[in-house]
This record gives C-alpha cells, sequence and structure tokens, in this order.
C-alpha cells in the first residue's frame, strides 16, 4: 500500500508484514522432529499459534483489496487484471510443489497456500467489484452458514471427521487422491476446494475491516478536532464480537483449521483484530517506530514467502555437502550445526528464527530500493 490513504494504517501493513514473518517461523523449524507445539498446527480440531498464520495472510490480502480496489469499475481491463493476478499465484502454488521437479505430474499436489490465496483473492475482488460493503457483510455471514450445511449434507458419516467428510469427497472426486495432501495419513488436503468458501469470508473480513477504518478516519480528517480511538475502539468492539462467537461456535462446530470452520473463522479472525488493535494503538496513534521492521516485512510479501519456500527445498534437497564421511543436505547440517550447541527444540527455533531474519534482510534491501514485486 503506497497511496496517502494507506499511509494511515501502517498497522495494517506491519500487520501483513508479521503474517509473512510467521509464515517463514512456522514453515522453516531445523526440524520437524523437533518444534514447540504452538508452532504446529493443530492435529484435528483445536487451536494453536499456527493456526492464526494462513487467516492472518487472508486477511492482509482482503484489507489491500480495500486500497487497490478502491475505484475500480466493472470493465474488461479490471477483469483481465484480476485475471492475470489469480492466474499467476495459482501456477505459482503449483511450481513451488512441483519444485525441484523430481516428481512427475501425475503426483502434483494441486491445491495449496497460494492456490488458496489465488482463489480468495479472485472471488473477495469480483465481489467487491459489483457488491456494496452491507451486501458484502451479508455474503461474509452467509458463506460459513452454506459450508456448514454442506458438511452435514454430504458427509458419509460425521461431518468433521476426517474419512469421509465433504471437503475429501469433492476433492477426490474431482482431482484424484494422486493430487492430494497426505500429511494426515490419507488423502484429505486442507486447502481444498470446498472449504474455500469459508476462506473467503476470512478475506472478506480484512477488506470490510480495512473499508471501515477508511471511512471513520475519513469523518475524523472532517471534524476540527480528528481523533483515531473510534478506529480503535471499533477494532476493540469486533474483536471481542468475533472472539466470543468463534469460543462459542466451538460447542456446536469445532474450531478445525484443516476444514476451516466456521468457528474457525470467527476465533481468528477475533484473534486478528486484537493484534491489529495493539499494533493500530502503537504505531497509528501513538507513533511508535519499533513496528516499522514488519511495515519493510510487509512490503513484498508474496515474493518473499516464494523465494523462502525456494531457498529450502533447495537446501533440503537440492545441495548436499560432505559432511564426517556422509552426504547430508545443507538444510541438514545447519540444523544439526546449531544442535551441537542448543537442545533440539530450541535449535530447530533458532534455524527458523534465522531464517525470519535473513529473509527481513532481503526485504529492507528492495525496500530500501524501492522496488516492490506483485504477483
Amino acid at each position: 500500500m503506497t497511496n496517502s490513504a494507506s499511509q494511515r494504517f501502517l498497522a495494517l501493513d506491519a500487520l501483513r508484514g508479521l503474517a509473512i514473518a510467521l509464515m517463514i517461523l512456522v514453515n522453516t523449524p531445523g526440524s520437524w522432529s523437533h518444534v514447540y507445539p504452538l508452532l504446529l498446527h493443530a492435529d484435528w480440531h483445536g487451536f494453536t499459534f499456527a493456526d492464526l498464520v494462513f487467516p492472518l495472510f487472508l486477511f492482509a490480502v482482503g484489507a489491500a483489496l480495500a486500497f487497490s480496489m478502491a475505484n475500480a469499475q466493472p470493465s474488461v481491463g479490471v477483469w483481465l487484471k484480476i485475471g492475470k493476478r489469480t492466474g499467476l499465484l495459482f501456477a505459482a502454488g503449483l511450481l513451488l510443489h512441483w519444485f525441484p521437479f523430481q516428481q512427475g505430474v501425475t503426483e502434483l499436489r494441486i491445491p495449496g497456500v497460494l492456490q488458496r490465496i489465488a482463489l480468495c483473492y479472485a472471488m473477495t475482488a469480483v465481489l467487491v467489484l459489483y457488491l456494496k460493503p452491507r451486501s458484502l457483510l451479508l455474503i461474509t455471514l452467509l458463506l460459513p452458514l452454506c459450508y456448514w450445511l454442506l458438511l452435514w449434507q454430504f458427509a458419509l458419516q460425521l461431518p468433521y471427521q476426517l474419512q469421509g467428510n465433504a471437503v475429501q469427497r469433492l476433492d477426490l472426486w474431482l482431482l484424484g487422491p494422486a493430487h492430494l495432501y497426505h500429511g494426515f495419513g490419507t488423502a484429505f488436503d486442507p486447502e481444498g476446494l470446498l472449504s474455500t468458501l469459508p476462506a473467503i469470508s476470512s478475506t472478506l473480513i480484512g477488506y470490510l475491516l480495512a473499508v471501515k477504518l477508511k471511512q471513520l478516519n475519513t469523518e475524523h480528517n472532517s471534524k476540527e478536532h480528528s481523533s483515531k480511538a473510534p478506529s480503535l475502539h471499533f477494532l476493540l468492539a469486533g474483536a471481542v464480537l468475533l472472539t466470543v462467537v468463534g469460543v462459542i461456535w466451538h460447542l456446536i462446530w469445532p474450531i478445525n483449521k484443516a476444514l476451516w470452520s466456521g468457528s474457525y473463522v470467527a476465533l481468528s479472525s477475533g484473534l486478528i483484530l486484537w493484534l491489529l488493535a495493539a499494533m493500530f494503538w502503537c504505531i497509528d496513534m501513538q507513533q511508535k517506530r519499533w513496528l516499522q521492521p514488519l511495515v519493510i516485512y510487509g512490503s513484498n510479501p508474496l515474493f518473499i514467502y516464494i523465494l523462502s519456500w525456494l531457498w529450502a527445498s533447495t537446501a533440503s534437497q537440492l545441495i548436499h555437502i560432505n559432511h564426517e564421511g556422509h552426504s547430508i543436505s545443507l538444510y541438514q547440517f545447519a540444523f544439526d550445526s546449531l544442535n551441537t550447541l542448543l537442545e533440539a527444540r530450541l535449535a530447530s527455533l533458532l534455524f527458523a528464527l534465522l531464517h525470519v531474519g535473513l529473509f527481513w534482510l532481503l526485504s529492507y534491501w528492495l525496500y530500501q530500493r524501492r522496488m516492490f514485486i506483485k504477483l
């Protein structure tokens, strides 16, 4: 966000930077066998710190649309722009899964993080192009409810269990098991097509929140004594409401990131608003500059995310060194070296933090040269 309107909401830029920093932190441990529980996703039902990262990024995508499409009108040019960005994001996601090109296309996982971001961006952008905020709010509420109904309608047995849920059934029918994630011990993709519906709500919440902040900011600037306190109060009220809804909804629809349950949408969005309120108070109201590194991190988020993935894949699969008579990956060698000095989980955490720092330095280098790579 570089226009004058967005500069009055540095907290949104810092939030986007936090999202990419946490993505790298969670995705790049020194060893997946030695990770603090908070940095691992919940096995199935439940919520950990790591489960906040993906909805945080989708929230940021929605918030950015409030500025990039503020004056957009339906036209061939706008449709081409949306289509181009969607295609680039989706193709980049497929290439990341394929890299380093050692598997056949018949085994390529089709859903994924960037693919979901692409779909959520596309659907949100189209909705924003044609609908007013009040209609968008209604859709934001209806999408999880319709998804909830579909889970009950098309599950083989219980709607929220791993085997036979509606998300898995649709993906198996459309894509087949070879093109899905197998990390749960079976063919089930946490970025499945059907569960993208409530993920769009997570994106729309980011958009609607940013629109409301812009509206409040315009109203306050028109007054003789402008204040940003109403914006903070709005953020806190939204945080309380969504958090409470998420906790209560969990009693009948368990919080589940893999299924992207409605309770998960509400709780994660509520926690994001708590974070945003704290950042807004620090950086927009108190003019504290210690969050500036996050603003820098958020200046090329998707490009940095892709590079971090490519680097991790390259270091773990393509670069090998001889160590004590054995050939090991550079990734493993770096972790083992840290592990000689620190306990395994601390070494794994430090490994991830060093990667967060490394890619912040790259972000800073790009930021200093005003290089903003858009996807």
